[in-house]
């Protein structure tokens, strides 16, 4: 399956590597790191030349807690990077953002994705993304970033997952968005307890049922809960985690460490295709 990511393509039939990068300065793992725009432009081709087949730029923090970001500061920390990277990279660019200007000034600038942990929830972000005409990916969480830690709870969180999954996508498709472009992200770490994520990601076969889902758990709390690492040491737990992701029917794995990744994945990978 080739997805059109804004006339570049990106290859769903094997498993891909993401690489993040964040244009924050409080992001929990790298904030501050790729602020100045010529380190961002090296390290996102740095990634590629590692093996990313898709770059993730983001201009506001997620992590629990976060606090909102204004407009006209995402839009200046993302999109001057996008326009001058679509140009020089081969690979597609995504944006990660919820907010619908910054969508369309993203998508205008070169991006060829639009990658939104609200899944489209927002006012107006149905109807820009349709109109943006590049694939979506939605993203499952429960309650917001600022609270999302706060008291999570679920009856049974794979079938809960599931369902708003399919809701955001059949929301996107009514919109106008084709679903062969719409992938879906489970959402580890977003308004999820460690007992919640260890369940989804033990079942996540239960959720995989195409080649559109796209993992995230590179450096997440997760892994430091179970391996009591530090966010700087937690590189040996998200590769075993991109492997079982892979295992489980996942195409993308969204990662900080993407040239280890792409080798555990690329060794994955083989093993699978001798069976």
């Amino acid at each position: 399956m080739i997805l059109d990511c804004g006339g570049k393509p990106l290859d769903l039939g094997r498993p891909q590597v993401m690489g993040i990068l964040n244009l924050t300065p409080d992001s929990f793992s790298d904030g501050g790191r790729f602020t100045d725009q010529g380190l961002a432009l090296a390290h996102a081709q740095q990634m590629v030349d590692d093996g990313a087949a898709i770059i993730d730029v983001g201009g506001e923090s997620t992590r629990p807690g976060a606090e909102d970001v204004s407009l006209e500061d995402e839009l200046a920390r993302v999109i001057p990077v996008i326009a001058r990277l679509a140009p020089l990279l081969d690979v597609p660019i995504s944006v990660d953002t919820s907010k619908p200007e910054v969508m369309r000034a993203a998508v205008d600038a070169g991006a060829g994705l639009i990658n939104d942990v609200y899944a489209l929830r927002r006012p107006g972000a149905l109807q820009t993304a349709a109109a943006c005409g590049v694939p979506v990916c939605l993203m499952h969480m429960q309650g917001e970033p600022r609270t999302m830690q706060a008291a999570p709870s679920y009856a049974d969180v794979v079938a809960e997952v599931a369902a708003f999954l399919q809701g955001r996508e059949e929301a996107a498709v009514a919109a106008g968005i084709p679903r062969e472009r719409v992938l879906l992200d489970p959402g580890f770490g977003f308004g999820k307890r460690l007992e919640d994520n260890l369940h989804l990601y033990a079942h996540l076969d239960r959720l995989i049922d195409s080649p559109r889902w796209l993992v995230g758990v590179s450096r997440k709390s997760m892994i430091g809960q179970v391996l009591g690492r530090t966010v700087g040491e937690r590189l040996s737990g998200g590769l075993a985690l991109a492997t079982l992701a892979v295992q489980a029917g996942a195409r993308i794995v969204r990662v900080h460490d993407v040239r280890e990744t792409y080798d555990a994945l690329r060794m994955t990978q083989a093993v699978m295709e001798a069976r």
